[in-house]
């Protein structure tokens, strides 16, 4: 199954899109759950706004089109930046693949949108690396990062993300940094000016991410325990076979891979930092998880391997489907 898509064709897309209606089986006999907080930023005010009251239709085909979209979004990048050395849609695949290996991760919630922004995010952070106006393209980033934080507050750790990448990517110039950090200032500037006109200054700490520690779950059973086995054995699994190709890769590449692998590093704790975030807030770690699982998909030379972890990935996926259409 896994040869399908080390190929670079027209045709793979259509496998992709099988591979998410198989892995999301449960929405032809459930309802999308849309997930929402009054206090994690715009995107829960709009997904409560436009998609309350939809029939059940139209919320799958929304949250299909929203999987593949960046699925192949994140794809085209990897392909794009060069990060493997053939053209594949591996990277698509394990993003699919993924997206099913946790219950809360089926349905549509503002981290789910959240990572249309974290793939734009790394865009701009891949060309920083010799570009000639850096400047502008740090301020953009800034200000991509800044009003991500009003839209999803959890994203609020990119603006650590941004800053380390900076630091892997560029020699430290104090002018960068500061322009950055402009750009991520300048949302909440407007943001601050807008309720002092309109008087209502005292509310903008709703705006604000609130950090506090917690658990994202209140208990732990088998299966949760199975589900995050897989996805750890997974990563390292990726982590491996990226590590073995690294060596041959230019210093480009690699300093990509390293903000790859800073973005990953400073996602995982989301769930245990960010009051009211849940356990569906990890969903954003996919985006980095599913970059280095694309290496245990599409470098082994021999398939046992790949094939075998996905054959696992899709016991648990069945399962999961089966829990969700019995609740």
């Amino acid at each position: 199954m896994v040869a399908l898509f080390r190929d670079k064709s027209i045709i793979t897309v259509f496998y992709l899109v099988i591979l998410s209606v198989a892995v999301h089986t449960h929405l032809f006999f459930t309802t999308p759950v849309m997930v929402t907080s009054d206090q994690d930023g715009i995107f829960s005010l709009l997904l409560r706004t436009y998609l309350t009251g939809m029939g059940s239709t139209v919320l799958f085909i929304l949250y299909q089109a929203i999987i593949l979209v960046q699925a192949i979004r994140l794809n085209g990048v990897m392909m794009e930046l060069r990060m493997f050395p053939s053209s594949n849609y591996t990277t698509a695949m394990a993003y699919i693949l993924l997206t099913g290996l946790m219950p809360q991760w089926c349905g549509i919630s503002p981290a789910l949108l959240a990572n249309f922004l974290l793939i734009w995010i790394f865009i701009k952070l891949s060309r920083l690396y010799n570009h000639p106006s850096p400047k502008t393209l740090l301020f953009n980033t800034g200000l991509i990062v800044g009003l991500s934080v009003l839209f999803y507050h959890p994203t609020a750790i990119l603006i650590v993300v941004v800053l380390f990448a900076l630091a892997v990517v560029r020699p430290f110039k104090l002018a960068e940094w500061l322009i950055l950090l402009m750009g991520i200032l300048v949302p909440y500037y407007f943001l601050a000016s807008g309720l002092f006109l309109k008087d209502r200054l005292a509310g903008f700490t709703n705006y604000l991410p609130y950090l506090k520690w917690n658990l994202p779950l209140d208990h732990w059973n088998l299966p949760l325990i199975l589900n995050l086995s897989v996805l750890t054995i997974l990563l390292l699994v990726g982590l491996y076979y990226w590590q073995l190709s690294n060596k041959r890769m230019v210093i480009q590449i690699r300093k990509n891979w390293g903000v790859m692998m800073v973005m990953l590093l400073i996602l995982l704790p989301i769930p245990f930092i960010f009051l009211h975030a849940g356990i569906e807030s990890a969903i954003m770690c996919l985006i980095p998880m599913a970059a280095f699982d694309g290496n245990l998909f599409s470098n082994p030379r021999k398939m046992y391997l790949p094939n075998i972890l996905c054959i696992l990935s899709f016991i648990m996926i069945i399962y999961n489907n089966w829990s969700l259409i019995k609740n």
